[in-house]
């Protein structure tokens, strides 16, 4: 029973090689969940991020013309931006710390999670700018112009939105830390919990993504000169890190300490970058060469 452990230990460590077959099996093993992750994302930029950031300025054009549908579907996007993370990490969280106490490791001694980007205080300030952006559209779908005139009843959706966004990234959080007792709930011991739970991460990094690919849309041009074209730079990878690190957090308590996960994450946000870096034309959606 120890040999097949360990050979399964083996199997699934970042440096085995084992064959012409190696490449996949480690690309889809549980524990490179980030770097296939941040391949997807680099592929969807590339092909198709752009053209459904053009159909949510399109959603946005018709909820300014106070199109009932759009506000429903916008504020839509915004709720499972709001509700996969914080699934994601109770489906993911028992699987997560189960294999890593397997390995004989910890979530403390694989990562390190200082700074203020692991601070629950910055997911929170995040979930309460998603938090306004559901209220606002399902709010009023929901309530129509009711709502603003209704004190009462904004007030109490706002309070609602805290105490609710508080508890969402509770849930979060706890992901980090190992569980002290199995999950009482059957389905979350079940293998086919993580795999929904890597689902739920997924969409909720596409769904940041179609966010962030706005800004190709920015009438910029090229760099006037050095100074601009380094300050450009420095504001876009300040940018890309604070929209991608929330949704790939998850993965980053494990791999933060690989040099490659930095190399591949800013590997997916790069085709963003250089478009945004040399220049975009607004109207057609062409880099500027």
């Amino acid at each position: 029973m120890s040999r097949r452990k360990t050979a399964q230990r083996d199997a699934d460590s970042p440096n085995s090689a084992s064959g012409p077959t190696s490449l996949k099996t480690r690309l889809f093993a549980k524990h490179n969940r980030g770097l296939l992750l941040d391949i997807l994302v680099f592929v969807a930029n590339v092909l198709v991020m752009r053209l459904l950031s053009g159909l949510v300025i399109e959603l946005f054009g018709q909820v300014s013309a106070e199109q009932p549908a759009a506000k429903l579907l916008l504020g839509l996007m915004f709720l499972a931006m709001w509700i996969l993370p914080a699934l994601g990490a109770v489906l993911k969280r028992w699987h997560f710390h189960r294999r890593l106490k397997a390995e004989g490791r910890t979530v403390e001694a694989d990562s390190n999670l200082a700074g203020c980007l692991f601070n629950p205080i910055f997911y929170f300030c995040l979930n309460l700018v998603i938090t306004s952006a559901v209220l606002t559209g399902l709010g009023d779908v929901l309530f129509g112009r009711a709502l603003l005139n209704n004190g009462p009843l904004f007030i109490s959706l706002i309070i609602a939105g805290l105490i609710l966004t508080i508890f969402q990234t509770f849930l979060i959080y706890q992901y980090f830390s190992a569980p002290k007792h199995p999950p009482r709930i059957e389905f979350l011991r079940d293998p086919r919990s993580e795999v929904l739970g890597d689902i739920c991460i997924f969409l909720n990094m596409m769904l940041f993504q179609v966010v962030w690919n706005l800004l190709t849309y920015a009438p910029l041009g090229p760099p006037s000169g050095v100074l601009e074209f380094g300050g450009r730079l420095f504001i876009l990878c300040f940018i890309a890190l604070l929209v991608y690190f929330p949704p790939r957090m998850f993965y980053l308590a494990e791999d933060i300490n690989h040099p490659r996960t930095w190399l591949t994450m800013l590997l997916a946000n790069s085709p963003v970058i250089l478009r945004v870096l040399l220049g975009t034309n607004a109207t057609s959606g062409m880099v500027n060469w």
